[in-house]
């Protein structure tokens, strides 16, 4: 198939995204709250299948990185399925493209298994190789399925915020030209500012934030922790204006914040690692340890802070000691 252009990689990302958003919803409907464990992998398994197929066909040449490929998650198993995962490309492969799509089907199992639960998210974003052989996110996508809310990277180098049309047809079970016929309603998306002398950050909900914590006494404003479920979902509620800043520094890996991030940058907003450096993907080694976004105007205060918390000053090691 032959590509349109790179602004068709912004649009593919999102309907991505919401496409594997819906099938997570039907997913929750189809089996329940019961098992836990069952629709975790359930959801996983069946997100993750949709976007390697759906990449297969509309992106042949490309790469892909996603979380449920890796040979870790090999013996996980759908309900009513005893395939194997789809498994990634291979790194010699992935390391050497000039594109690459890195995904996450299912960003915040915990909350997705949790009755009524919004606070997960889809994530799909791609990585491409500049020249010189330097790579960028190009584009991104997080989907909220459970809030109805796509947020995606546009071709003017900005963010949209997409929310989702209650009337459009379902485009898996009407095919892939449905989702084009029904356009949902699309706004600019530009982080917001925060309030004067207040500062609300997310965490998680499950995990004590005691860095953070740290970092609110080290700061000369009035600090709010929020508890929010996965990352796709913090960072989204600091580009939506619900927190103002998301900082992790207890491990992650590329597939839980390139989407986010490329969202993030196209929004206006603040996003490096915790000491200020770029956030980089696409590496041999996924783990991305620390992560922070802001309004640019936050950005300093939470760098200083942070910075009297680092070991050496230095950030956490991309991997894990």
């Amino acid at each position: 198939m032959t590509r349109a252009g790179a602004a068709d990689d912004h649009v593919l990302a999102a309907e991505l995204a919401a496409t594997a958003g819906r099938l997570l919803l039907g997913v929750r409907d189809q089996v329940g709250f019961a098992d836990a464990r069952v629709l975790k992998d359930t959801g996983d398994l069946r997100a993750h299948e949709y976007l390697m197929a759906a990449l297969a066909e509309r992106c042949p040449g490309d790469a892909v990185l996603s979380e449920e490929g890796r040979s870790s998650a090999a013996g996980k198993r759908a309900e009513g399925d005893d395939r194997a995962p789809t498994r990634n490309t291979a790194d010699a492969d992935r390391l050497t493209a000039d594109r690459v799509w890195i995904v996450d089907p299912l960003d915040g199992t915990r909350e997705f298994s949790e009755e009524g639960r919004r606070d997960w998210a889809v994530h799909v974003a791609l990585w491409e190789r500049g020249e010189g052989g330097a790579g960028r996110l190009a584009a991104g996508a997080v989907a909220l399925p459970a809030q109805g809310l796509t947020l995606r990277t546009d071709a003017t180098g900005g963010a949209s915020l997409v929310r989702a049309d209650e009337g459009a047809a379902d485009p898996l079970a009407a095919g892939p030209g449905a989702a084009r016929d029904a356009p949902p309603r699309e706004v600019p998306l530009h982080v917001p500012a925060p309030d004067a002398g207040k500062l609300r950050i997310a965490v998680s909900r499950t995990r004590p934030p005691e860095f953070v914590r740290r970092l609110a006494e080290k700061v000369s404003l009035d600090v709010e922790l929020v508890p929010i479920g996965s990352a796709g979902a913090k960072i989204s509620a600091v580009l939506l204006g619900e927190v103002d800043a998301y900082v992790h520094a207890g491990g992650q890996y590329e597939w839980d914040s390139a989407a986010p991030a490329a969202v993030a940058l196209g929004s206006g907003a603040h996003a490096s690692r915790i000491d200020g450096s770029p956030l980089e993907y696409n590496r041999e080694d996924p783990r991305l340890p620390d992560i922070l976004v802001c309004h640019p105007m936050s950005a300093s205060t939470l760098l200083t802070g942070i910075r009297d918390l680092l070991p050496g000053g230095g950030p956490f090691p991309r991997r894990a000691s």
